[in-house]
């Protein structure tokens, strides 16, 4: 496995590995990798070739309020971890070489970024899809991973990929749990062990939904009332962002459930901002 910190470098392996005729697998991440990364690696290594994983912690994504001096990091551990999965190539680029001193090119999806976290964190998704974009730009890839637990996010990106023309596979893999049924992420790392019990809140919620659509009830503010009991039961101070019920692809919000109803929410457990989803039906 190569570790490559030079975007003119990158740039040329990817060219190489095209004109040799390989396919090239993208898995953009900001580091500190678990499960559901590997996962998405994994799943790369199935479709291409050459499968390149990034690592960005990017400032562009984050408000001024928000986490990034303290977000996770592991290189070393990251790594071994890639490597283990079957990467092939590492890219970490620092962080002067994508946003120099000079730098104001941003790239924007408008209607998909203005609900759910759009409406939260008004900035984000401008960081996330101009760093995708720079990201495709580099690389040049044949298929892109994503995560389904950032679904909002796939979506815009997807969107992005369309409207920019780029000859890209889109592919969204499903959300990596654990035993509990608590979504994977990098901020779990904040929690000691009985404020991560009280993080499965978000999960208990998304369980008595898809609970109350199994048993018929398509009334969203029915099913809503008894998530917001159930964040409640688990972690009494709960701060509920948000619990919305909408159309898979065009986050349109929808007042009954439907074929392709999902639901997302955003709670902020012992000051941790986390967020999850679920298919309903």
């Amino acid at each position: 496995m190569r570790t490559v910190r030079s975007i003119r470098t990158m740039q040329n392996v990817c060219r190489e590995a095209t004109a040799r005729g390989k396919r090239i697998g993208l898995v953009p991440t900001m580091g500190f990798l678990h499960e559901g990364h590997l996962s998405l690696v994994r799943r790369a290594r199935k479709l291409s070739d050459l499968v390149v994983v990034t690592i960005f912690i990017n400032p562009a994504q984050f408000a001024p309020n928000e986490d990034l001096k303290k977000y996770p990091r592991d290189e070393r551990g990251d790594l071994r971890k890639i490597r283990d999965a079957g990467g092939d190539v590492v890219f970490i680029p620092k962080r002067e070489d994508i946003y120099p001193d000079d730098y104001e090119t941003y790239v924007t999806v408008e209607k998909l970024t203005t609900a759910l976290e759009g409406a939260s964190r008004p900035t984000h998704f401008r960081g996330v899809t101009t760093i995708v974009a720079k990201l495709f730009n580099i690389t040049r890839p044949d298929v892109a991973v994503f995560g389904m637990k950032d679904y909002q996010q796939a979506i815009v990106l997807r969107q992005m990929t369309k409207d920019l023309g780029y000859p890209v596979k889109f592919v969204v893999a499903p959300t990596v749990r654990e035993a509990d049924g608590l979504a994977m992420s990098s901020r779990n790392k904040y929690f000691t062990p009985s404020q991560r019990t009280e993080a499965r809140c978000l999960f208990f919620a998304l369980r008595t939904a898809r609970e109350m659509v199994k048993a018929g009830i398509a009334d969203c503010r029915k099913i809503e009332k008894e998530m917001r009991a159930a964040i409640k039961a688990t972690y009494p101070t709960a701060g509920i962002d948000y619990i919305a019920f909408t159309e898979f692809s065009t986050l349109r919000p929808v007042q009954e459930i439907r074929k392709d109803t999902i639901v997302s929410l955003a709670v902020k457990v012992h000051g941790v901002r986390l967020i999850d989803n679920m298919k309903l039906l």
